[in-house]
């Protein structure tokens, strides 16, 4: 080192510190502005380093930027990639933002680099890695803003998550999107899992919600983990927590595993879904528990072969498909199969509702092998759901067609009198009804009853209750 940049050595030091009390009250553009005063070569950027591949000057500077991508981006078996948030600038304790702009020391020689949304930029290393690549999250806790992990990537790309994902608790924070939170958007062969939590920190959300304080105006509030576009999916071990409303949805994806996951919220929030899935096709739920203030699973409009088995919910409002087609708009679900779940205190079981005055068909669902355990509605077709705040729904002539449903070996205990209810439409009639292999009973013991409207149902085996037609 030659003594003029050993003379530099204290100046480094002198603005590290001067920057470090100050950044609370320096805008990020105008940091970058001033910073670029001094020159590039003097004060690299993190941005600079990553995206340009390193350019410092050769002595003074290189050797830093060497560690950094050498431990930004190891070679873990050879054809793995392992990229460590951590070495991007991600702090991990829980209280600092690590969404946006981090100052630390390089551990070659204590130089200063500045970084901005450590997470942003070891997924940008992560997806453009010519070789499969692991973007690892440690045993820390992060804070987080809303945040978008975008593909297309060049290879396979599996995201460990070890540590826990905390959400802002400041509304503000969600002004620009009030609606996402972590979203994963147009990735292929992508893997999530690693034991880790996700927590949306939601109480404050849940706090302003109309459902809870009926002066407020009703707004939607994030969903917490979005998978959305992604194809060859699959998302495994993972405890998400606490979501401002939904927990987990998958929006337009196809080819999806989902496994392992423990999803709980108290039983009053509202709106926290635990599985939304919409317009996806061929996905497996499955071994998952789910805990929350709204339905466990509820798969809506244009889903087609969606399976969900072992499946462990309560409290929450249970298994739904639907709700289908507000608004008058058309909807179409089919080839749904849950099997092997255990419902307990929920307010609903085994649930389709849709709208008056929508259009489309839910057809081919067969609900098996479930078990009820003080469930208010255990099996129940709603074809005239109406969630309107304001005032009642009007009764319309169009409706989405209910048919080929199969109920299946479902035993248990119903928290109402009624343990089937199937109040369809009159102008739809809901058809193909098959119940088989049912023992429902009111809880303590007690015969319970089955209300059957505008519909036929085909009895196979022993069913209690049988359905009497009014």
């Amino acid at each position: 080192m030659s003594p003029q940049e050993i003379d530099l050595i204290p100046f480094f030091f002198i603005i590290l510190s001067f920057v470090s009390c100050s950044l609370q009250d320096i805008p990020l553009n105008k940091y970058v502005e001033e910073a670029s005063q001094f020159g590039s070569q003097a004060y690299p950027s993190y941005f600079d380093m990553i995206d340009d591949g390193g350019n410092f000057s050769k002595d003074l500077i290189k050797q830093s930027s060497d560690v950094l991508s050498l431990k930004s981006f190891d070679k873990v078996d050879g054809t793995s990639a392992s990229v460590n948030v951590n070495d991007f600038g991600a702090e991990g304790d829980g209280e600092t933002d690590d969404t946006e702009v981090i100052f630390f020391l390089n551990q070659s020689g204590g130089y200063f680099v500045a970084s901005t949304r450590a997470f942003a930029k070891a997924w940008k290393v992560a997806c453009s890695s010519n070789d499969e690549a692991v973007l690892v999250v440690p045993e820390k806790i992060y804070h987080l803003k809303p945040i978008r992990f975008s593909g297309p990537c060049k290879s396979e790309v599996t995201v460990q998550i070890l540590g826990t994902l905390k959400a802002s608790d400041n509304r503000p924070d969600f002004s620009q999107d009030g609606r996402h939170w972590l979203v994963f958007d147009t990735v292929r062969n992508l893997l999530v899992e690693g034991g880790g939590v996700i927590n949306g920190n939601g109480e404050q959300w849940w706090q302003n919600s109309c459902k809870i304080n009926k002066s407020k105006p009703c707004k939607d509030a994030p969903t917490a983990l979005i998978f959305q576009k992604c194809k060859n999916l699959r998302v495994n071990n993972l405890n998400i927590q606490d979501a401002q409303q939904i927990h987990v949805s998958f929006q337009k994806c196809m080819n999806v595993q989902a496994s392992n996951l423990s999803i709980i919220a108290p039983e009053k929030s509202p709106n926290t879904d635990g599985i939304h899935v919409t317009d996806t096709q061929n996905i497996l739920i499955t071994n998952s528990v789910i805990a929350t203030g709204d339905d466990c699973l509820s798969i809506v409009n244009g889903c087609e072969k969606v399976q969900a088995t072992n499946i462990t919910c309560g409290p929450g409002h249970g298994i739904s498909i639907g709700s289908l087609g507000s608004g008058n708009s058309k909807a179409y679900v089919s080839e749904i199969t849950v099997t092997g779940a255990i419902l307990s205190g929920t307010t609903n079981g085994v649930r389709i509702k849709t709208w008056q005055g929508g259009s489309g068909s839910a057809s081919n669902i067969t609900f098996e092998n479930i078990e009820m355990h003080n469930v208010s509605n255990p099996i129940i077709i709603d074809q005239n759901y109406c969630d309107n705040r304001k005032k009642p729904c009007k009764e319309q002539r169009s409706a989405v067609q209910v048919e080929n449903v199969v109920y299946k070996n479902i035993s248990g205990t119903s928290a109402s009198d009624v343990a089937i209810k199937f109040d369809c439409s009159k102008s739809f009639p809901c058809k193909g009804i098959v119940l088989q292999g049912i023992n429902l009973q009111r809880e303590g013991g007690k015969a319970a009853k089955a209300s059957c409207n505008h519909v036929n149902v085909n009895s196979i085996g022993d069913v209690s209750p049988l359905c009497h037609y009014s």
